[in-house]
């Protein structure tokens, strides 16, 4: 009979599969702490509401699945608006081809101030067969289109597949910072360096599905193709804690890391460092085409 390995060289080599995978870039760094354990999650009804699309969102056991198809699509909202929190969702994505559909998280008051409304979001832009999703964040501030919308873009492809299992992406937003996470992994971390620059009003937590061809994948090349109709999303393990709007003054904002002050970790820092340095695919500052007298934020 063949000597069975022993649990420590079962170890060892587990230990160094892992080691070589964070080398090679194809797995993050420990953040060291995981924001996602400290916030209760909430079921559906207890935080949100349909929105929009209310015969294209079904609930079961606590898992949202909303669908676009040629008629609508469908969103939700949370029935409080916010002044800072933490807020997050697991999520699994439609795998095949997708081009040309938006599936969102985030946060807004566009209702409150059409516009002229703040907003920040986390966004799966849909693809082709042959090509990953795009993660894409961006924080949008006192302004909502009509020829003078200023995003601020950044975007990535992941290190795991989202259309194959649930993956929890958060938004973290303080007085003085907004942090993107995937899994714990802090991927963006975008500063207060101005009032201008930085959102400071209440907003709600919205999700959505919906087609946005003239733009979502490849700057529109590709667009929305309703023979793979239905597209679907599934949403589960909410979560939105924080200060609400109507919160007294005396509410201490939460924190994406061990530090009541807010900022991260160093290892929280080296994490992020690892998910721009492998799998950051646009930075709106490093585009020098763009016009960054209106993003001074990229200077400072």
């Amino acid at each position: 009979m063949a000597q069975q390995p022993s649990p420590l060289l079962l170890l060892l080599v587990f230990a160094m599969t892992v080691l070589v995978r964070s080398s090679n870039g194809d797995w993050p760094p420990s953040p060291g702490y995981w924001p996602s354990s400290r916030f209760r999650s909430m079921a559906f009804y207890q935080g949100f509401r349909n929105l929009w699309g209310p015969q294209h969102q079904s609930l079961d056991q606590n898992s949202l699945t909303i669908w676009l198809d040629r008629t609508s699509g469908s969103g939700f909202k949370s029935v409080r608006p916010f002044q800072s929190g933490y807020f997050g969702a697991s999520i699994k994505l439609q795998p095949g081809y997708t081009a040309g559909v938006i599936t969102s998280f985030y946060l807004s008051n566009g209702e409150a101030h059409p516009g002229n409304h703040d907003e920040v979001d986390i966004e799966f832009l849909g693809t082709t067969f042959d090509k990953p999703y795009t993660l894409q964040t961006n924080v949008y501030i006192r302004g909502s289109g009509d020829g003078r919308i200023i995003g601020r873009e950044m975007k990535f492809h992941l290190w795991f597949d989202p259309t194959q299992d649930f993956h929890h992406y958060a938004i973290l937003w303080r007085p003085n910072e907004i942090i993107f996470l995937v899994d714990d992994v802090p991927i963006r971390r975008y500063p207060r360096k101005s009032d201008a620059t930085f959102p400071s009003r209440p907003m709600w937590v919205y999700g959505s599905i919906w087609d946005a061809s003239s733009w979502a994948t490849e700057d529109g090349k590709y667009k929305a193709d309703y023979r793979y109709q239905p597209f679907r999303a599934r949403y589960t393990n909410f979560k939105a804690s924080g200060c609400t709007a109507y919160a007294p003054a005396t509410c201490r904002p939460v924190s994406a890391s061990p530090y009541p002050s807010g900022g991260l970790t160093g290892d929280q820092n080296r994490a992020m460092q690892w998910a721009q340095a492998n799998h950051l695919a646009y930075d709106y500052c490093k585009d020098y085409k763009r016009d960054h007298s209106l993003t001074p934020e990229c200077y400072t």
